[in-house]
């Protein structure tokens, strides 16, 4: 199987806006420029428009910032799912039924968790009796 890298000018864009953003010096300036306008307020007498530019500059660079990381989240959680329907294709024993389970309804998602909660459960009570924990126990059904 061969990948295709995105040569989207967004998902491009994106990327690397988040990995720029994400340095500690991007941190760094975002700091300065605050300092700046700290120390400009004495100059300008602390004047609405004073507060108007910082108030304003932040409000679109957050505007803007959330959806260029919601893309970034929604790609990384979709190649994490794509590596973990992977994993289960390929383990022998593994439930198959897992596979795209991130688009099954709150409720459905709810029974199965429980199902492996009731596993965990016992598993830790067997690691307190002294026992192995790392058996592949069927699941409970509901």
């Amino acid at each position: 199987m061969r990948a295709i890298k995105s040569n989207s000018l967004f998902s491009r864009f994106a990327k690397w806006t988040a990995h720029a953003t994400g340095r500690p010096s991007s941190f760094g300036i975002a700091a300065m420029v605050i300092a700046i306008w700290i120390f400009t307020g004495p100059i300008f007498h602390f004047s609405d428009t004073w507060q108007l530019v910082i108030n304003t500059g932040t409000t679109i660079i957050t505007f803007l910032m959330v959806f260029l990381i919601q893309n970034t989240q929604n790609r990384d959680t979709e190649a994490l799912q794509v590596k973990l329907d992977e994993l289960i294709r390929v383990t022998a024993g593994a439930h198959n039924a897992l596979l795209d389970l991130e688009e099954l309804e709150e409720d459905e998602l709810r029974r199965i968790r429980s199902g492996y909660g009731r596993l965990a459960q016992r598993a830790r009570e067997a690691l307190v009796q002294g026992l192995a924990d790392t058996d592949a126990p069927d699941l409970d059904r509901d």
